[in-house]
């Protein structure tokens, strides 16, 4: 698949570097060219950066992982989406979020021309998506939206960036859900002093 990457901080390099090792082409959509952060990530394989709407207009895929407050912002700035699927990875946390909106796909939906927006790869640390394996067991993922292509596309990604399975919790009404399954994880691992390295596995019997 070639994914653009709009967001190059924790979450949209971890994930850059697992997908290029897995040999996707990752176009990294930045908007000075010159200077931008994660720079190093250039060194992984398959990976170029362009300007943000360059890199939409080549990718089949687009990750947002800006911070929260710039959904709208950012939703505006990549050009033309028709066709495109969007994986939303942000979260509002601390009310810190698009102005109007209690969380972050919506405000993608209603500022973008594409439908096939589903957020994932939200609920849990970028430590995790480094490295996701826990003994002889690896986490597991979630991901919520209406369009099918665009949850199958997010669990083939979650399946390449290590994580054992990736379970599909509804449609764009549980967008909301699953921001609150995040501040779940971020209330254990910052405000209850977990720390970072815990992750949320699905068991069955």
């Amino acid at each position: 698949m070639t994914i653009a990457i709009i967001g190059t901080g924790n979450v949209g390099g971890a994930l850059a570097t697992q997908w290029a090792r897995k040999g996707h082409t990752i176009l990294l959509g930045v908007r000075d060219l010159a200077s931008f952060k994660g720079q190093q990530l250039l060194n992984n394989p398959n990976t170029a950066v362009l300007s943000i709407q360059e890199a939409v207009q080549k990718a089949t895929i687009v990750l947002l992982a800006t911070p929260a407050p710039m959904a709208v912002e950012v939703a505006r700035s990549l050009g033309d989406t028709s066709g495109k699927i969007i994986i939303d990875s942000m979260n509002i946390v601390m009310n810190r979020g698009p102005q109007g909106y209690s969380n972050t796909a919506q405000a993608i939906l209603d500022n973008t021309a594409t439908r096939d927006v589903v957020k994932c790869f939200n609920t849990t640390g970028f430590n995790n998506m480094q490295n996701p394996v826990y003994g002889d067991q690896s986490l597991d993922l979630f991901v919520a939206g209406d369009s099918k292509s665009g949850k199958a596309v997010a669990q083939h990604l979650a399946l390449d960036a290590g994580f054992a399975a990736c379970y599909d919790i509804g449609g764009n009404d549980k967008f909301e859900l699953m921001e609150q399954f995040a501040f779940f994880w971020i209330n254990l691992a910052m405000f209850q002093g977990q720390g970072r390295e815990i992750g949320m596995k699905l068991l069955k019997r």
